[in-house]
């Protein structure tokens, strides 16, 4: 199991746009992948349970990446964070 920190940057937070994003990332894995903010935890590939993090731009969300490709998966969703998400 991976576990990191991103901070949303992007304009608005993680509103669909970007959330749809993550969530076509994730879901391509064979990874689980789980978001949390606060003590809300929510699956990663499901853009219903990342729009209801209501995660805003400098937020800061813990991610949980488990599974056979988790360390490509990782890589990925920091990179959404660090390039994509900013729009």
């Amino acid at each position: 199991m991976i576990q990191f920190q991103v901070t949303v940057t992007a304009e608005g937070g993680l509103h669909a746009r970007p959330a749809a994003l993550l969530v076509s990332r994730a879901s391509q894995s064979r990874s689980t992948v789980t978001l949390a903010k606060g003590d809300k935890q929510v699956d990663g590939r499901s853009i219903l349970s990342v729009m209801t993090l209501g995660a805003a731009q400098g937020d800061v969300l813990t991610v949980q990446v488990d599974g056979a490709d988790e360390e490509e998966v990782a890589a990925a969703i920091k990179e959404l964070f660090d390039k994509e998400c900013k729009v």
